[in-house]
């Protein structure tokens, strides 16, 4: 069946008329094209002749006379008077025999093996499913993590956003979740990754467990703005194909942030101007576009769940790209590097994250056991620097006093994992009704 879905997906992109254009000029990054102007569109794909070769590129802009192209890679050897072929709008045929695969944002392997092809091509970019038409939020997924099973619960449809910094388990915490939130398939996008990070991922981080899954989608950060910026969509048209056979979709997007400064190299090389700290105004527009995207399906279908992560310099939660996200989306989990840094991983701020699936998600009972866990934290952070000075009197505040009792079980039970929801509020009841270690039916985080 892949090989004849194979054959089909060749017959349908099969051309019928080739269209070629001249360089114009060459100038500041960007390619101006003569004679493509009658079949062109923004967006579209264009090859061009090269010396020693070809390259590739997108066209941005349009005049009257030629069309602005901003190159995929290497320019070197271009020269005016070189033929530039228009290959039109890409799109992208998902199919089942993609599953515990990698692949580059233009649906090309990267694993050395041949891809099937499926019947039904796919653009890139498309409008987010109708709002009125989307189902409501899911049932409660269990993750594999006892924080995310109670005080940050994740629902079928959810999206949240993962801000860090660089070096606090970023990665670390999102392969967990992939390997441990309940899904069908997990659709992975490493945008802008160190090269030798995607091996080490795959086979260490992520395993064969979570790779028999997933579907890696990947741009290295060395690939040209273009081709990351593009890796955002691409697997975001993978997650819709299988969002619309009615499976459940994971989506681990990392990260937003690189996805946006991609976008804000191309839109400054197309003459759009620079705004708040640099970013141009159709960032924000482009962002919402992606995490809308994601969520809940129609009836009858799936859902894709989303995980966004972005990051944040010196923790910083009101720069641009993380201010947008958190306006967008369904909570948002922050990791401290001051938590890192004192080992405790993962270094979740719980105080400062939030899950707006509650209280829908949990019980009367398990959003009381939420609510005193939270206050429990509230109160230790807001006098931390008191109790550590070695100001604080016992007496003085009975509900500071409780929090000091409960402070140093709520902290270990953030790092345990779970083997279900249930055995995760038994261990959170068992932490704040004494200060021994939480000893419900779960597994140290190791």
């Amino acid at each position: 069946m892949d090989k004849l879905e194979s054959i089909a997906h060749r017959i349908r992109t099969l051309r019928v008329a080739r269209h070629f254009g001249r360089v114009q000029s060459i100038r500041a990054g960007l390619i101006s094209v003569e004679g493509l102007n009658g079949h062109a569109s923004v967006g579209d794909r264009v090859l061009i002749s090269l010396q020693n070769g070809e390259v590739s590129g997108e066209i941005v802009g349009l005049a009257p006379r030629y069309a602005e192209v901003l190159p995929e890679g290497n320019t070197e050897g271009l020269s005016v008077g070189a033929e530039a072929e228009l290959l039109f709008a890409p799109t992208m045929s998902p199919c089942d025999g993609w599953i515990g695969r990698i692949i580059d944002p233009l649906g090309q392997p990267l694993d050395g093996r041949p891809l099937p092809r499926g019947i039904e091509p796919r653009p890139f970019r498309c409008e987010a499913l109708p709002a009125v038409r989307r189902k409501r939020l899911g049932a409660r997924l269990p993750t594999g993590l006892a924080v995310f099973d109670t005080l940050l619960p994740l629902v079928a449809g959810q999206r949240i956003g993962l801000f860090a910094g660089s070096g606090v388990g970023k990665s670390t915490l999102l392969s967990n979740l992939a390997r441990g939130v309940e899904a069908d398939v997990v659709v992975i996008a490493m945008i802008g990754e160190r090269g030798r990070e995607l091996r080490e991922f795959v086979d260490k981080t992520l395993g064969p467990e979570g790779m028999a899954r997933a579907v890696i989608v990947t741009a290295t950060s060395d690939r040209s703005p273009l081709i990351r910026r593009r890796c955002a969509w691409a697997a975001m048209a993978v997650a819709e194909h299988f969002r619309d056979q009615g499976k459940h979709v994971l989506l681990l997007a990392d990260s937003i942030t690189r996805f946006a400064e991609a976008h804000r190299e191309i839109a400054l090389a197309a003459g759009e101007p620079p705004s708040y700290r640099g970013f141009p105004p159709s960032v924000s527009n482009l962002i919402m576009a992606l995490a809308e995207r994601a969520g809940p399906g129609l009836a009858g279908e799936g859902d894709i769940t989303g995980i966004f992560s972005v990051l944040v310099a010196a923790s910083d939660m009101e720069e641009p790209i993380a201010d947008i996200l958190r306006g967008t989306l369904d909570g948002h989990i922050v990791l401290e590097r001051s938590i890192a840094e004192r080992g405790r991983f993962p270094a979740i701020d719980v105080v400062r994250s939030v899950s707006r699936s509650l209280p829908d998600a949990a019980s009367p009972d398990e959003n009381g056991m939420i609510g005193k866990a939270r206050a429990a934290l509230g109160a230790y952070t807001e006098s931390e620097l008191m109790i550590r000075a070695g100001l604080y009197a016992p007496g003085s505040d009975p509900k500071l006093d409780e929090a000091v009792k409960l402070y140093p079980q709520l902290d270990e039970f953030v790092t345990l994992k779970s083997d279900g929801i249930a055995q995760s509020f038994a261990a959170l009841a068992e932490a704040l009704r004494t200060p021994a270690r939480p000893r419900a039916a779960v597994r140290g985080a190791g």
